[in-house]
């Protein structure tokens, strides 16, 4: 039998489909080829079956590799552009809006808006949150979490329940209960207005989905980057650096703990970096191994010229194209909202941000089309509800560049 057609029967009812074709063609690959350098190790050369073999096998890994690189066909084809999608593009393209009312009012919409517009396709908000990801330095590294409602509430302990150890036979006290409390992430609006020509409307080459999630990536990045840092929680999310901070001595439930670097506006003279480490070794050891710093980029220019007592920098550029520049070996998050060193300014923060902070996203982006406000552009009023705010208070540290 040939060796091609039994290695086909061995994997005809692999779960990897090609892949799993793929790799057991060249482990026989593999054991047929050190055989022939073995025959050839040992008498100069290989017997005509196994070098056959050999021929055989990497033709039959060729036709695989080839089979999984061809576009597939009939029923596993790309999928048609959903009818959500299709009334959609005509909406935005014309103003065609009974497609969209139609899709809605069979679905009785979970992210109905009183202020108008049409829910985007699933494609469409996609893409915009793929971008999104990418342009904003703190969701990037946040908790995010997809919700249908306004609010997101989440329990949390205030206290555990008490334990011990007993002896085998000793009387077993009672435990004290869980002290439950509850944080809340309400969702607030957030929107963006691009305008568009009819003439680039009119282009059907113009991926819509990319164009409109390329004109809001911006301006939602940057007003969530600002939000998610210094937001006041009002109709806005609640930013990490906008809680009561107390030292960490005295750190409570509820409040963000703070070390001192012991001198006003600066590092101290000798040892800078020992402010550092206290600010690392701040968090328990769950949160420091997840650890990220946050700071300014006038604040790491700074800190990248720091050594250590043994003349190592402290600071590290990317090791990768798409990697991040580290400090003592966690990754630096550049956001120009941090504040820059000052004297009594909390420049710097550090924690598990992915424990430590929450975004919540209310399910659906919006939008709008006016062509009437700016004629002879039309305008889309797109807009999406974000929330978000501290949800562990031991997850998240900041650097005081103060004396107490």
């Amino acid at each position: 039998m040939d060796v091609t057609q039994g290695l086909e029967t061995k994997v005809a009812g692999g779960d990897d489909g090609g892949l799993d074709q793929i790799m057991t063609a060249f482990e026989a690959f593999k054991e047929a080829n050190d055989e022939r350098l073995a025959q050839i190790e040992k008498r100069m050369s290989a017997d005509g079956v196994t070098a056959d073999k050999v021929e055989r096998l990497s033709r039959h890994l060729d036709e695989l590799t080839l089979k999984a690189r061809r576009p597939v066909l009939g029923g596993a084809a790309p999928a048609e552009p959903s009818e959500h999608k299709k009334a959609f593009e005509a909406y935005v393209r014309k103003g065609e809006s009974a497609g969209l009312f139609d899709i809605e009012s069979k679905s009785m919409s979970v992210a109905v808006n009183a202020d108008g517009g049409y829910l985007v396709p699933a494609e469409t908000e996609a893409e915009i949150g793929r971008l999104m990801s990418k342009a904003s330095a703190i969701r990037a590294i946040a908790d995010v979490r997809q919700v249908s409602t306004m609010l997101y509430k989440k329990p949390f302990a205030t206290t555990g329940a008490a334990a011990g150890w007993v002896g085998e036979t000793a009387v077993r006290p009672e435990t004290a209960a869980n002290t439950l409390a509850e944080l809340q992430f309400p969702a607030m609006e957030l929107y963006a207005m691009p305008a568009a020509t009819q003439a680039l409307l009119d282009d059907n080459a113009v991926n819509l989905d990319q164009w409109i999630a390329q004109e809001v990536e911006t301006v939602f990045a940057e007003q969530e980057s600002e939000a998610f840092v210094t937001g006041d929680g009002v109709a806005r999310p609640k930013g990490f650096m906008n809680y009561t901070k107390v030292a960490q001595s005295g750190w409570s439930w509820g409040k963000t703990g703070y070390i001192t670097t012991g001198v006003s506006g600066g590092f101290a003279a000798s040892g800078a970096s020992d402010a550092l480490v206290d600010l690392i070794y701040s968090l328990k050891a769950g949160y420091r191994q997840n650890g990220t710093f946050v700071m300014s980029r006038a604040t790491q220019a700074a800190i990248r010229k720091l050594k250590d007592s043994q003349g190592h920098y402290l600071w590290q550029p990317a090791a990768t194209a798409d990697g991040q520049a580290s400090l003592m070996n966690f990754p630096v998050v550049e956001s120009e909202h941090m504040p820059d060193i000052a004297a009594d300014a909390h420049a710097l923060a550090f924690g598990d941000f992915r424990r430590g902070y929450l975004i919540v996203d209310r399910v659906g982006v919006r939008l709008l089309r006016d062509p009437y406000s700016a004629k002879p552009y039309v305008l889309f009023y797109t807009t999406k509800r974000v929330g978000g705010g501290i949800q562990d208070f031991d997850a998240i540290k900041t650097l005081k560049f103060g004396t107490a």
